[in-house]
């Protein structure tokens, strides 16, 4: 037998169940309340989404079934603890037995959240890491209606703290989606700029997920099929808003990194990007698509990553990178093939640009420090400090 290697370790349980198609909301969001033997829904979602019609809409097929069903519609864009605790004191006066997820990262990442307070008590601090809930949860059915975080295949929450804007990440297996419903016509209702955000976020956890210190087969098959789809769809989708094909093949990349995200976590970018977001409020996927070039050229520099990003851009048909190059061959291709992307969708390449100013050093200094303590960077395959931050900083000026 040729080329046999070493497999590393890992322990693979997919707990939520995937329905995939367009028209799917209609046709399959009542059978899969009833699958679970539920009579009463929370639906979790913000006002944007109400407006769209979509919340209406999955509400008026739960009491046409004979179902009740609950909307609490104030979601705001990442999450706090003070999010949660709203969305919790709702949930309690409605006596529902299964919650319903309806958006994007930030609705579903707050019925999460309610659902660990609901269920188990206290203050969502109290969830932060991993396994920290002792009782089930209520089950819960994630209707993604964006491309991005992934959300819908994870156990985890991301919760900002209400003070300091830093992200928390709550992670439970108790607290993963039991049903999953893709319907990529919810999706076309996306503004071109969150199209363009959250599909970025998207290919970060695929890149990030492909590589980190915790990567196995399981979480490559996710993370490279994911990429495939990614990066081949999201020109088509900003040329063309309406290619429900390359919505679907966006949505389901999108589910599929969130799996691999599951089984390998994120790496550097991530934490580089959550301190941006918490200083200067920058959008996630404009901070984490900004970190990620320079993330990447500074991981190729290891010979056993530059081979794996020479497959990321096979896949994304952006040329022949030989496996044996380094930093100036496999990861300069993936690097600059992720900056046209930007570029297409019109987001921010530099630093100044996505935060309206330039940082001076000691303001970077803080940022490096903050991004060194993010858990996520701990995955990365290259282990960076506060100093390897503020040059990742430093070069993201330019």
């Amino acid at each position: 037998m040729h080329g046999t290697v070493a497999l590393p370790a890992f322990d693979f349980q997919q707990r939520t169940r995937l329905i995939y198609g367009p028209g799917t909301l209609e046709s399959q969001l009542v059978p899969a309340v009833r699958e679970l033997s539920c009579s009463t829904a929370l639906l979790v979602t913000d006002v944007g989404l109400r407006q769209a019609g979509h919340a209406t809409r999955a509400e008026k097929l739960l009491r046409d079934a004979g179902l009740q069903c609950h909307v609490y519609d104030e979601v705001h864009e990442n999450p706090t603890a003070d999010d949660v605790d709203a969305c919790t004191a709702f949930a309690r006066s409605c006596g529902a037995d299964v919650l319903i997820g309806l958006g994007g990262g930030s609705s579903m990442d707050c019925a999460k959240g309610a659902n660990f307070l609901l269920t188990n008590g206290g203050r969502i601090h109290d969830y932060k890491g991993v396994g920290k809930a002792r009782l089930p949860l209520l089950p819960m059915i994630a209707v993604p209606t964006t491309s991005g975080t992934g959300s819908e295949a994870q156990s985890f929450a991301v919760i900002a703290d209400a003070q300091t804007h830093l992200k928390m990440a709550c992670g439970d297996v108790k607290a993963a989606c039991r049903t999953a419903i893709l319907d990529p016509l919810l999706t076309l209702t996306m503004p071109l700029s969150v199209t363009a955000a959250t599909g970025i976020d998207a290919m970060t956890h695929a890149i990030e997920s492909f590589v980190t210190v915790r990567r196995n087969t399981i979480s490559g098959m996710f993370a490279g099929q994911a990429w495939e789809l990614l990066s081949r769809a999201f020109p088509r989708v900003l040329s063309d808003p309406a290619d429900v094909d390359a919505r679907g093949c966006m949505q389901v990349g999108a589910f599929l990194a969130g799996a691999a995200i599951e089984n390998s976590m994120l790496g550097a970018a991530h934490a580089a990007a959550n301190p941006l977001t918490a200083q200067f409020g920058t959008t996630h996927g404009h901070a984490v698509g900004l970190m990620m070039p320079h993330v990447i050229r500074c991981n190729a520099e290891l010979p056993e990553i530059a081979p794996l990003y020479a497959q990321l851009v096979q896949r994304a048909g952006w040329g022949e990178a030989v496996p044996g190059e380094s930093a100036g061959g496999a990861g300069e291709l993936l690097a600059a093939g992720f900056v046209g992307l930007l570029k297409l969708a019109g987001l921010p390449t530099t630093l100044p640009e996505a935060v309206g100013e330039v940082p001076d050093p000691q303001l970077i200094q803080r940022l490096a420090a903050d991004a060194a303590q993010q858990w996520t960077g701990t995955f990365n395959p290259r282990r960076l400090e506060a100093a390897d931050f503020a040059a990742l900083y430093t070069k993201a000026l330019l």
